[in-house]
C-alpha cells in the first residue's frame, strides 16, 4: 500500500485522476505481480490488476491490494467500463512503454476518456530504493562477488571466453540466482577494447586483459559489477592503463554524494583519465542506477543533468578502451548518501595477474 499511496500522491501533484501502468516492470514494482500478461488502473480511491485466465490466481495471490478484473479477450472495454464507474474522465499513460498500435486502440475503445500521455511516475517512484529493495539488491550482490572470487580459480590460457561465461552462470543459478542481469560480458585480449564484447569463442591466451561484467537477479532485483585480470603477465601499457581507471574510480567514489548531477559525478571521473591522457578512451557515461533493471534512472553521464539523492543504487564504471589492443574497465555498485556512498562491491581491486 505504500508504493500505492505514493503513486497518488504523484498523480495529485499533477492534478491527474487516474494512471494505466502496462510496462511490466512497473506493474511488479507496484502491484507484486510478476505474470507476463496484466496492467493496472489506478485512482484516487480504486485499485485494479487487470490480467487473463492464465494469471488470475496468481494475481490473487501476487496483488492482494488490487481488485482483480478478468479481461477475457476485451481487456481495453473492461477498462472503459471500470473508469466510467469510478467516473474518471482523464487518465495518464506511459508513453515511454505505450507502443502506436496499442495507444490508438485504447483511445479509439475508451472514446469519452482523454489520455494524457507522461513519461511513467511509477518510474519516477524507482528512482529511491527503500531499505527492503536495498537489502535485496545487496544479496544480489553479494552472490555476484562470489562467483567472481569463484571463476578466478578458472581463468588460464586456453579456456574460452564461452567457457568461463557457462561457468559464471552456472555459479550464480545453482546460488541462487533467478537469472542473469544481462547478458554477460566476457571479454579477451583486443575484444576487452569493446565495452560489451559479449562472450565468444575466441581462447584467452598469455598477456589478455579480461574484462568480466556481469550480474544476476535476486528477489526482483539486480546486481551489477565488473572487474578486469590479467593472464599470465601484464605489459606496462596495461598496468599505466589499468591505474589509470582504478584512480579514475577512487576518485569518483570519494566526491560522489547527494546533491551533485549526473553530469558532475561523470566529470569526477573523466578528469582523472584526462590527466592520465585517456579521457578520449573513455566514451560512455560513469554509470547508471540499478534496480528492478539493469539500467534505470539516474543516469551519471555528460549530458545528464539528474540530480542524485539519498537512497539511488548507481554503478560507477570507468574504463579506458584502446582499438585493437585492451580495454580496462572497473564497476562498483552504491547507495547514495548524504555525505558519500555505501558501497555494495566487496571485490578486490588490486591488479590481478593470474
Amino acid at each position: 500500500m505504500e508504493r500505492l499511496n505514493a503513486l497518488r500522491q504523484k498523480l495529485q501533484e499533477k492534478n491527474l485522476a487516474a494512471a494505466l501502468i502496462t510496462d511490466p516492470v512497473n506493474v511488479a514494482y507496484l502491484s507484486g505481480f510478476t505474470g507476463t500478461a496484466g496492467f493496472l488502473v489506478v485512482t484516487e480511491k480504486a485499485a485494479a490488476l487487470f490480467t487473463d485466465f492464465r494469471y488470475l490466481e496468481q494475481a490473487q495471490a501476487q496483488a492482494p491490494a488490487f481488485e482483480i478484473i478478468d479481461v477475457a479477450g476485451k481487456q481495453w472495454e473492461k477498462v472503459n467500463a471500470f473508469l466510467t464507474d469510478h467516473q474518471v474522465q482523464t487518465i495518464a499513460v506511459e508513453k515511454d512503454h505505450l507502443t502506436v498500435h496499442t495507444y490508438d486502440e485504447i483511445a479509439r475503445t475508451c472514446a469519452g476518456i482523454e489520455l494524457q500521455k507522461l513519461s511513467s511516475p511509477v518510474a519516477e517512484l524507482r528512482r529511491i530504493k527503500s531499505r527492503e529493495e536495498i537489502e535485496s539488491i545487496k544479496k544480489a550482490q553479494a552472490l555476484t562477488d562470489a562467483a567472481f572470487h569463484y571463476i578466478l580459480d578458472k581463468v588460464r590460457p586456453g579456456v574460452s571466453e564461452q567457457e568461463l561465461a557457462l561457468e559464471l552462470e552456472f555459479y550464480l543459478r545453482k546460488h541462487g540466482a533467478a537469472g542473469l542481469a544481462f547478458n554477460m560480458i566476457v571479454a579477451s585480449g583486443p575484444r576487452s577494447a569493446l565495452p560489451h564484447g559479449t562472450a565468444s569463442p575466441k581462447v584467452l591466451a598469455e598477456g589478455d586483459a579480461v574484462v568480466f561484467d556481469f550480474g544476476c537477479i535476486v528477489d526482483g532485483y539486480c546486481s551489477d559489477m565488473t572487474r578486469t585480470v590479467f593472464v599470465g603477465r601484464v605489459s606496462q601499457k596495461q598496468r599505466q592503463v589499468y591505474e589509470a581507471v582504478l584512480a579514475a574510480q577512487e576518485k569518483a567514489l570519494s566526491e560522489l554524494r547527494a546533491g551533485l548531477t549526473g553530469r558532475q559525478a561523470h566529470a569526477l571521473a573523466r578528469d582523472v583519465l584526462a590527466e592520465h591522457g585517456f579521457a578520449a578512451y573513455f566514451g560512455h557515461g560513469l554509470g547508471h542506477g540499478v534496480g528492478r533493471e539493469i539500467h534505470e534512472a539516474p543516469r551519471l553521464s555528460p549530458l545528464s543533468e539528474d540530480v542524485l539523492a539519498c537512497g539511488m543504487v548507481v554503478t560507477v564504471e570507468p574504463g579506458v578502451y584502446l582499438p585493437g589492443e585492451f580495454g580496462v574497465r572497473i564497476e562498483d555498485m552504491v547507495v547514495i548518501g548524504e555525505n558519500g556512498v555505501e558501497n555494495l562491491t566487496k571485490s578486490k581491486k588490486e591488479l590481478f595477474c593470474l
